[in-house]
C-alpha cells in the first residue's frame, strides 16, 4: 500500500458530516515556505507521492532552534524541502529534536536524516519505535507462509498473492536509516519545548501507540493522524496479529480525546488543513464506523461472506489492486469488531479462506 490514510471518508454513508471551522481557509504553505499558526509554531507542507499528495509538518521553538514534529517520507524530494526550509524561514537555526507521532514513513521518513544532520535526539513513542524497526528490518525479505495464508483467508486470488509476494518488504525503502537510540514518549508525559508545556496524549488503531501533543495554554493540538478533518485514517488488521481488534481501540482513543480534550482545541492534523471542531469531528468518526459495522452486519445476515465480498459495505469506489491490502486490512478491522462483539462468527473452510456469518 501507497499510504496508511483511509480510502475515502464517507463511503455508502449519506449522513451530513459537521461543518467544521478552517480559519486559514484554502490558504497553505507552499515548498520551502511556512505559515505561523501562533507563537512559535509553524506550519510547513511537504509532497508525497501518493493519492494523498501532502503531509503536514510543524516546526515549534525551542530555545536556540527547533523542534519538528514528524517529517515527511523518505525521499530526495523531500529532502530538497527541508534544505530550503532550514536555510529560509528557520535562517540557519539548528534542529533542537525530532518528535515522531508514528512509524508510517510519510511521518517517520527522514527522522533519522534530520537527527543525523542536526545531531539530535528522536521523541517517539516505544511501540511505534520498536515496530517501525522490525518492520524495517523485513526490507528485502521475502514474503512470509503467514501472510501469504492471511491474504489467501481473506480470499485474494493467486495473481493477487503473487503482487503480494513481489511488493513484500517495501517499508524500510521509505525510511532513511533510523538511529539507533531514542527518548521515549508516554501518556501524560509533560515535554517543555521552548518556553512552553506539551502534554502527550496517545491513541491507537491506526498505528500502535500514536502520540499526539497538546499545548493546553494556546489550545493547540498536533494530531498527527488520530484525527483528521475530511478523511478517516487507515484502520488495519496485518498478517503480524491476525485476530487483532484495532477498530475498537480506535474507537475508544475516539472517545478519549474527546474526554480529554476541550472542544475549542485549533487541531493541527497531518493532512488537510488545521481546523476548530474537534469533538463534533471525533464522534463523526465514532458513529460513522458504527454505521459501517452495522452495513457489514447487515451483509453477513444474508449469507456467509469472504473479506473480498463485504468491499461494498465500506468503500464506494472499486477496490483495485492498488488499495486491495488497505481495503483487506480495514475490512478485517470491522469483521474482527464484529466477532469481538459476538455480533459474527469466523469459519475458515477447506479451501482455505475464511467467511463470516452473522
Amino acid at each position: 500500500m501507497s499510504t496508511m490514510d483511509g480510502l475515502d471518508d464517507a463511503a455508502r454513508d449519506t449522513t451530513p458530516r459537521p461543518k467544521l471551522d478552517y480559519p486559514w481557509g484554502e490558504i497553505t504553505p507552499g515548498a520551502g515556505e511556512v505559515i505561523e499558526i501562533a507563537p512559535g509554531v509553524l506550519w510547513a507542507r511537504l509532497p508525497l507521492p501518493f493519492a494523498l499528495k501532502w503531509i503536514n509538518v510543524w516546526l515549534i521553538e525551542d530555545g536556540p532552534g527547533w523542534a519538528i514534529v514528524d517529517t515527511g517520507i523518505g525521499s530526495e524530494v523531500s529532502r530538497e524541502n527541508w534544505r530550503a526550509i532550514f536555510a529560509g524561514p528557520l535562517g540557519g537555526k539548528p534542529i533542537t529534536r525530532v518528535f515522531v507521532t508514528h512509524m508510517h514513513p510519510d511521518h517517520l521518513g527522514l527522522a533519522g536524516w534530520i537527527t543525523r544532520k542536526f545531531n539530535c535526539p528522536l521523541w517517539m513513542s516505544r511501540l511505534e519505535y520498536v515496530t517501525c524497526r522490525m518492520l524495517v528490518a523485513d526490507t528485502g525479505r521475502e514474503a512470509p507462509d503467514e501472510g501469504v495464508r492471511f491474504y489467501r483467508e481473506a480470499g485474494w486470488d493467486e495473481d493477487a498473492l503473487d503482487a503480494y509476494r513481489v511488493r513484500f518488504g517495501g517499508f524500510g525503502k521509505a525510511v532513511s536509516r533510523l538511529p539507533d537510540a531514542y527518548r521515549r514518549l508516554t501518556d501524560g508525559d509533560t515535554v517543555r519545548i521552548g518556553p512552553r508545556d506539551w502534554r502527550v496524549v496517545t491513541g491507537s488503531g491506526h498505528s500502535p501507540e500514536h502520540a499526539c501533543l497538546w499545548q493546553p495554554e494556546l489550545k493547540l493540538l498536533i494530531s498527527g493522524d488520530q484525527v483528521l478533518p475530511r478523511i478517516s485514517s487507515n484502520v488495519s488488521v496485518f498478517p503480524t496479529e491476525p485476530q487483532a481488534d484495532p477498530l475498537s481501540d480506535w474507537l475508544n482513543s475516539c472517545a478519549k480525546l474527546k474526554a480529554a480534550l476541550p472542544q475549542d482545541t485549533l487541531v493541527l492534523p497531518a493532512h488537510n488543513e488545521p481546523f476548530y471542531g474537534l469533538h463534533a469531528r471525533l464522534q463523526n468518526l465514532i458513529d460513522g464506523h458504527e454505521r459501517a459495522l452495522s452495513r457489514v452486519e447487515r451483509r453477513l445476515q444474508q449469507e456467509p461472506r469472504r473479506v473480498v465480498d463485504l468491499f461494498g459495505a465500506l468503500f464506494a469506489r472499486q477496490i483495485g489492486p492498488d488499495v486491495l491490502n488497505m481495503a483487506t486490512g480495514e475490512t478485517l478491522a470491522h469483521l474482527n469488531c464484529l466477532v469481538a462483539r459476538g455480533r459474527a462468527t469466523r469459519t475458515v473452510g477447506e479451501d482455505g479462506v475464511a467467511r463470516y456469518a452473522a
